[in-house]
């Protein structure tokens, strides 16, 4: 059974605290394939690896239902810095 954007993000947001979180379902809603925009406190003084290591690991039963997920993590000091950049 193909896994759905609220199905990802009621997983995301029961993993860890979540300050912002965009989904886009990448595979024309199939829920094949989900790049996600993660902001979260929990990434305070971790590494672009660890974070995404550590969302692998608490996203591990969705992802296995997926063919590909991508992933930008922030903490929400760095969100704020990259939407200035943006404008």
């Amino acid at each position: 059974m193909p896994l759905s954007i609220d199905d990802l993000e009621r997983a995301i947001r029961n993993a860890c605290p979540v300050t912002h979180l965009e989904i886009t379902d990448q595979s024309s809603g199939c829920g094949e394939s989900y790049a996600i925009v993660l902001v979260s406190e929990a990434f305070e003084g971790l590494s672009t690896l660890k974070r995404h290591r550590m969302v692998n690991d608490l996203l591990k039963a969705e992802i296995a239902q997926m063919h590909a997920f991508s992933q930008k993590t922030f903490t929400p000091a760095q969100y704020q810095a990259y939407l200035a950049k943006e404008t």
